[in-house]
């Protein structure tokens, strides 16, 4: 990361944004041309060598899928579905194979069978109805079932919006210091993964001095299984909004960036109506209330890239750089988006925010276990019997959000990879064994994350889905750090020969995954390795025919 390139970047501010130039400029053909982007390097003042290093690496920008004209999910959700051989075949009736990419996990996991056509997703039947999808006569918005388990502080029926905007005028009147406080004593920890205080990350940004801070929503959290950050974007998107205003006023920051994922047509645009009927009724802008408090909002779609779920290679991005991973410190409440301090946090985590502030930190932190306060949303797959979404208190028993939210699985189930690709692969014997909360499952070697469920079905190889997730992670590494760049790819192909044949050796292959465990700058290269081991260690009469005696 370029500090320089940074403030070069910065120069324009958000109004024209370099990484949101380079989107525009592929809309038509898939990719920039080698002009446009000679044109924008010189506009920027950064080397053509950078801004072409920026195009190539995303899916949405990248020249080897320019022409493609529909894509099809291959996100582990689908992946284990086995629906996806069909949904090509299927394809191929319509389009040319020179016209068929591939996108890392559209969110339609309750249903799978997905694609992307038009800058618009489908699933489930859809495919089964081309001609109306072609014709653009196809709904383009499915339905899942939302439920709850306890308490709800997501998943209400949304407020009027000018009832519900009454506590942010009530904050204006309060001081900063009041709402951090509350926040502090929620202890409402980010919800993406890492499990980190909010009011920590708040009150480092809100004590470096700088006249110019951001609020970034990271939306582009695009953990395979995981379409909680779209319900909540698309169904809850006031929680959200208010909850980067309250964050922003709290660290002095007067613009809130969201970030979403290029994969969720749908809630980057009700996003951006919501943002702007908050602009219509004056609760954004300048002086809010007549408070002397300034704020606004900027969307940037992503344009394709799991790493921009990391919140310094999102910054890199949005900066219009390639989406490297930044070494911390400095960290980016010190120095983050154009240098400035900056706060990230994904979607679920601000979206509890106004709860917090309206109801009081006590309350919230009454909710839930221990250090893990609150509830969680969880994502469940289409291997259960009702899958959807699910709000529910954390500490919840695994075995209540499978059995009785759920209603069990459909057919017989090995494994859930929960979590996202970096959690925990979680045998179905352990299902009583866990509660829906940070300590729980680290106690038991697993990662909570973003609480997706991915489910094995009994006859899918365990090999099959090691490799899927080496690859995975080869595709999507930003590159950086070797660990992680070379491992992966190491790793996958270790794996691929032992498919074939070529057993693989246990000492190297541990020393392989130890190497990407400790030796990676960020959780994609350090995290890959927990699947893995839990694979290694729940099903190793499976794996020992692929490794040497």
């Amino acid at each position: 990361m370029s500090k320089n390139l940074s403030e070069l970047s910065g120069r324009k501010g958000l109004d024209r944004n370099l990484f949101e130039e380079l989107g525009i400029l592929a809309q038509e053909t898939g990719t920039p041309s080698s002009k446009s982007i000679d044109d924008l390097a010189e506009e920027f003042l950064i080397g053509s060598a950078n801004v072409y290093g920026t195009t190539t690496f995303y899916d949405f920008l990248r020249p080897e899928n320019k022409g493609k004209k529909v894509y099809v999910c291959n996100g582990s959700s689908c992946l284990t579905a086995g629906k996806q051989n069909s949904v090509k075949e299927k394809l191929q009736a319509s389009f040319g194979s020179d016209q068929i990419g591939e996108m890392c996990c559209l969110g339609r996991c309750h249903e799978n069978a997905a694609f992307h056509y038009k800058g618009q997703n489908y699933s489930g039947d859809a495919i089964h109805h081309l001609d109306q999808v072609k014709n653009d006569t196809y709904p383009k918005q499915e339905k899942y079932f939302v439920g709850s388990y306890g308490k709800q502080l997501l998943t209400n029926v949304a407020e009027p919006v000018e009832s519900f905007y009454k506590l942010w005028e009530n904050v204006l009147k309060a001081t900063p210091e009041a709402a951090l406080e509350e926040l502090k004593i929620s202890g409402l920890r980010g919800r993406g993964g890492a499990g980190f205080p909010i009011g920590f990350k708040l009150e480092s940004a809100k004590n470096t001095p700088n006249t110019t801070k951001f609020i970034v929503c990271n939306a582009d959290e695009g953990d395979p299984g995981a379409y909680s950050d779209r319900y909540l974007l698309e169904e809850q998107v006031h929680l959200v909004l208010l909850g980067m205003m309250i964050a922003g006023y709290v660290m002095g920051a007067n613009t809130g960036v969201l970030y979403i994922r290029a994969e969720y047509p749908v809630s980057i645009q009700n996003t951006k109506d919501a943002i702007a009927q908050l602009r219509e009724l004056n609760y954004i802008g300048k002086n809010i209330f007549n408070s002397g408090f300034d704020f606004d909002f900027k969307v940037i779609p992503g344009l394709g890239a799991y790493i921009c779920g990391e919140e310094t290679a999102l910054l890199s991005s949005i900066e219009g750089q390639r989406p490297e991973v930044r070494v911390r410190p400095p960290y980016p409440t010190q120095q983050g988006l154009f240098n400035k301090p900056t706060v990230v946090n994904n979607v679920e985590t601000l979206a509890n925010i106004p709860y917090v502030i309206k109801n009081g930190g006590a309350a919230f932190a009454a909710i839930g276990r221990g250090k893990s306060s609150g509830t969680k949303l969880v994502s469940l797959d289409g291997f259960f019997n009702r899958p959807g979404i699910y709000e529910v208190e954390m500490g919840t028993p695994l075995s209540v959000v499978i059995n009785e939210l759920g209603q069990g699985f459909k057919s017989s189930i090995k494994a859930m990879h929960i979590g996202g690709p970096l959690g925990g692969l979680v045998p179905v014997s352990k299902i009583n064994d866990l509660t829906m909360d940070f300590e729980s499952f680290a106690s038991q070697k697993f990662l909570l994350g973003h609480a997706s469920i991915v489910c094995l079905p009994q006859e899918y190889p365990i090999i099959d889905y090691i490799e899927h997730l080496f690859q995975f992670t080869a595709h999507e590494s930003c590159g950086k750090c070797f660990p992680c760049r070379l491992g992966s790819t190491r790793g996958y192909e270790l794996v691929k020969g032992a498919k074939q044949g070529v057993n693989m050796d246990r000492v190297l292959f541990d020393d392989l995954i130890e190497t990407m465990e400790i030796g990676s700058l960020c959780a994609l290269g350090g995290g890959l390795p927990l699947p893995i081991k839990n694979a290694l260690t729940y099903f190793k009469d499976e794996l020992a025919p692929y490794f040497n005696a």
